[in-house]
C-alpha cells in the first residue's frame, strides 16, 4: 500500500524542483522529506528520485508517479472541499494570496466583515504580485488569490486553475499640481515621452504595463526611481522628483499637490479577477470569500471604465 504523506511528498518535491524547497513548503526538514521519498521507493520498488549534480531529478517512474499522486491529492481536497464541508458554515483556513493595492482595497474590507460577523472562517494573507500568487494556488500552497491583467500584459493561468473575473481597475498619470499637465482633462502617450518615472521594480507586471504605454514609439521612459509601493510613488510625486502610473484600486486620498490624469488611446486599465484550483469550485469557503470580494469591488469600483 502506498503512503499518502510520501505520495505528496513527491508531488512537492516535482513542483518545487528540489527536496529543500518541498521541505520549506511542506513544514518538514529536508531529512524527513528525504526519509519519505525513500519509503516510498520502497513501497513502490522503483526509483523516483535520480542525482543531478547537487540536486535531484525525477526518474521517468517517477514523473509518472508523480502525476497519479496529483490527480490523487485533487480528489482528496475536492471531497473534503465539499461533501466533508458543511455548504451552510463556512469555517477552517482559507489562505489567500493578493496583490498590494488589492490587499488595502479588497482584502483588507472583506476581513472586516468577517470579523463582524464573528466568522469561523480563519483568512492568512500574503501579499505578492499575480505571477506568484497564481503559482502558490497551482502548487497548493494557497487556496485563493487575487490577481490583475493589465490590458497588454497577460497572465498565464495553469490548467488546473479556474479564472473569474472581479472588476476593471484603472490606472492615472500623477502628476505634481505645478506640472504642465496637471490641467489636462486627459493625456496621451505621446505626450508623456519626455517625462521622468517612478515605477515599480523591472519585470514587475505594473513596470511591464508602463513600459508597453511606449511600445512602437520607438522610446523606453525614463524611469530614475524604481519601487515597489505606490504610496513611495506618491509622494515622490509629491515632491516634483517623477511622474507615475498609479491604479485606482487601493489608492489613498492623494495629497493636495498631487493631480491624478486619465491616459487615454488607449485606456490604462487593468482586470482584477480571482484564482482557485478546479477541485475547489464547490468548496463553501471559496463561495463565501469570492462573493464578499465581489460585494466590495463592486462598491470601490461601482462603474468599469471599459
Amino acid at each position: 500500500m502506498i503512503d499518502i504523506s510520501a505520495l505528496r511528498a513527491l508531488v512537492a518535491v516535482e513542483q518545487h524542483g528540489s527536496v529543500v524547497a518541498a521541505s520549506d513548503v511542506m513544514g518538514y526538514s529536508p531529512s524527513a522529506v528525504s526519509q519519505q521519498i525513500k519509503k516510498l521507493e520502497k513501497q513502490t520498488g522503483v526509483a523516483v528520485l535520480e542525482r543531478n549534480g547537487r540536486g535531484v531529478l525525477l526518474t521517468e517512474r517517477g514523473l509518472a508517479l508523480a502525476g497519479y499522486g496529483r490527480r490523487i491529492m485533487g480528489e482528496l481536497e475536492e471531497l473534503q472541499a465539499t461533501l466533508l464541508a458543511d455548504p451552510s458554515k463556512p469555517s477552517g483556513l482559507l489562505r489567500l494570496v493578493a496583490f498590494s493595492t488589492a490587499c488595502r482595497g479588497l482584502v483588507g474590507p472583506v476581513l472586516g466583515r468577517l470579523a463582524a460577523t464573528q466568522s469561523t472562517l480563519d483568512v492568512t494573507v500574503l501579499a505578492e504580485d499575480p505571477r506568484e500568487a497564481v503559482q502558490r494556488v497551482a502548487s497548493g500552497e494557497a487556496e485563493l488569490a487575487v490577481v490583475h491583467n493589465w490590458n497588454s500584459v497577460p497572465l498565464v493561468i495553469p490548467d488546473n486553475l479556474v479564472h473569474e473575473d472581479l472588476c476593471i481597475d484603472q490606472a492615472d498619470v500623477l502628476v505634481n499640481s505645478t506640472h504642465a499637465l496637471a490641467g489636462r482633462a486627459a493625456v496621451e502617450r505621446e505626450d508623456l515621452l519626455d517625462e521622468t518615472w517612478i515605477s515599480t521594480p523591472a519585470g514587475a507586471i505594473c513596470n511591464e504595463a508602463l513600459l508597453q504605454i511606449f511600445a512602437g514609439l520607438g522610446r523606453v521612459p525614463d524611469i530614475r526611481v524604481y519601487d515597489p509601493d505606490f504610496s513611495t510613488h506618491i509622494a515622490m510625486v509629491e515632491q516634483g522628483v517623477a511622474i507615475a502610473l498609479v491604479p485606482r484600486l487601493g489608492r489613498p486620498a492623494l495629497p493636495a499637490g498631487v493631480v491624478a490624469v486619465p491616459v487615454v488611446n488607449p485606456v490604462q486599465q487593468r482586470s482584477v479577477g480571482i484564482v482557485y484550483r478546479k477541485t475547489m469550485t464547490a468548496s463553501p469557503n471559496i463561495r463565501h470569500a469570492v462573493r464578499l470580494l465581489r460585494e466590495v469591488a463592486a462598491r470601490e469600483l461601482p462603474v468599469p471604465q471599459v
